[in-house]
């Protein structure tokens, strides 16, 4: 899936500070992460093909991604990151809804390939407010900025560089790796099947709050490689968020809302259609242009400098076949996250996090509509659900 490169926070810092900051033209970073994912032999008397194996197995995935960047003009800034990526996820990324790996890609290969999975222009154009101090960063270049401002982003990126963001659970390469975990479960965020898309966002920082807005390209059909041409199918997204202290310490609050507007079929649809035609149900034969929304809560709240807690709630609209991101659509998460400053190693991080509500789509879909068919297997994109029936459900 994705890295995902949200711009840092900046560090305020005085005038004469501020003159002092020397900002950077060009910059080039680089990162490489060898993950393995190892399962033990488990029971499992209803299994299909899209089912988490049974056997005990091991997988492994490796991703390399260079960050090459340079400032065109003043407030510019021009990215792009080719990558090399291999190796396969559990049962070729199946079986489980909360995907237990977030460097898992839903395209596996045994050789290594090469793409290209950014490239964009972000402009940012001071207002007012504070100066503050950016870091030198992954697709960030050293510099300032003001507490007020306008940032303009557009191109091929991910979706959560910019939304659904939070600093102690978003980044697999970083913190937690579930899938649940690192963004709002029921997020179906338009994308190709590595977790990117084209598309355009406009985020306006005041005092103590920023709201964010996007169009983003959907994929040709539900989790393709391909993109759709010329943005025949789309997705709006937005975010508000709200900055604030308590205890004197900074937290933040953010809601966020989603529409997508493409080919998609209904599971209520499919099914209906098998039994007309005494086929296997399909959604992909059953889809046509209709609209998917959803909404989600995010909360991130810093207790001490090294010790902070999250959370997050998001639900979508269940009847309507998952899209690019996983089939969940009704989930709930938290946990905490502790540095470890305390004993002498400030870049190692302890964390526990828990999601202890979660519904994935097809069942949780088909039993809000009232289906008499609830017990259908079923073929998903990620999640197989089992269930003591002889009837087919597929994509």
């Amino acid at each position: 899936m994705v890295g995902p490169t949200p711009q840092p926070q900046g560090i305020p810092v005085t005038p004469e500070q501020a003159e002092q900051v020397q900002p950077e033209n060009w910059a080039i970073h680089g990162q490489a992460t060898i993950t393995w994912l190892l399962q033990p032999a488990f029971r499992s008397p209803y299994q299909g093909p899209q089912s988490l194996s049974p056997a005990a197995n091991g997988r492994e995935t490796i991703d390399a991604t260079l960050y090459a960047g340079i400032r065109p003009w003043p407030g510019a800034e021009i990215w792009i990151n080719p990558e090399v990526d291999q190796g396969f996820g559990l049962s070729n990324t199946f079986g489980v809804a909360g995907y237990p790996s977030g460097e898992a890609y839903k395209i596996g290969k045994v050789d290594p390939y090469f793409l290209v999975q950014r490239g964009f222009l972000r402009q940012t154009i001071d207002l007012s407010g504070d100066t503050q101090k950016l870091e030198p960063d992954l697709n960030q270049l050293g510099g300032t900025q003001t507490a007020n401002r306008l940032v303009f982003t557009i191109g091929k990126y991910s979706i959560v560089d910019v939304f659904d963001t939070n600093t102690y659970a978003h980044d697999p390469r970083n913190d937690f790796f579930n899938w649940s975990i690192i963004d709002q479960g029921a997020f179906d965020y338009a994308a190709n099947a590595w977790g990117y898309t084209y598309g355009g966002a406009v985020e306006w920082y005041q005092d103590w709050w920023t709201a964010r807005a996007g169009v983003f390209d959907l994929s040709l059909a539900p989790n393709s490689t391909k993109l759709s041409p010329g943005f025949a199918q789309g997705q709006f997204v937005a975010e508000l968020e709200e900055r604030h202290a308590l205890w004197d310490q900074p937290g933040k609050f953010k809601l966020l809302y989603w529409l997508t507007r493409g080919n998609l079929g209904t599971y209520l649809a499919a099914i209906a259609q098998g039994e007309a035609t005494g086929q296997t149900p399909s959604t992909g034969a059953a889809r046509s242009f209709r609209t998917k929304g959803g909404v989600g809560l995010n909360l991130e709240q810093q207790l001490a400098p090294d010790f902070g807690v999250f959370a997050r709630a998001s639900m979508s609209q269940g009847t309507v076949e998952e899209v690019d991101f996983t089939d969940i659509n009704q989930s709930i998460s938290a946990g905490l996250s502790l540095t470890g400053s305390r004993w002498g190693r400030p870049d190692d991080t302890v964390a526990r996090c828990a999601a202890p509500w979660r519904v994935d789509a097809i069942c949780s879909g088909t039993q809000r509509a009232g289906s008499a068919l609830v017990t259908a297997t079923g073929f998903v994109v990620v999640w197989f659900q089992e269930a003591l029936s002889t009837r087919n459900f597929r994509k």
